[in-house]
């Protein structure tokens, strides 16, 4: 499933590079490509971090 969802993205970021006006555009498709992956990432380390700690101090 999601190797998928990764070929899907990764002709639509590929689709958009070409259509590119200028390399700051490119840079802007990249970065809000991968910052909801980089986010839920990040969400969900806190959590294991949190639940970690939990059930250490118990």
């Amino acid at each position: 499933m999601a190797t998928l969802f990764s070929t899907l993205q990764q002709t639509d970021i590929e689709k958009k590079m070409q259509e590119a006006p200028d390399s700051a555009y490119e840079i802007g498709v990249v970065i809000g490509s991968y910052l909801p992956f980089v986010v839920l990432v990040a969400i969900a380390y806190g959590i294991y971090y949190y639940n970690k700690k939990k059930k250490e101090s118990e």
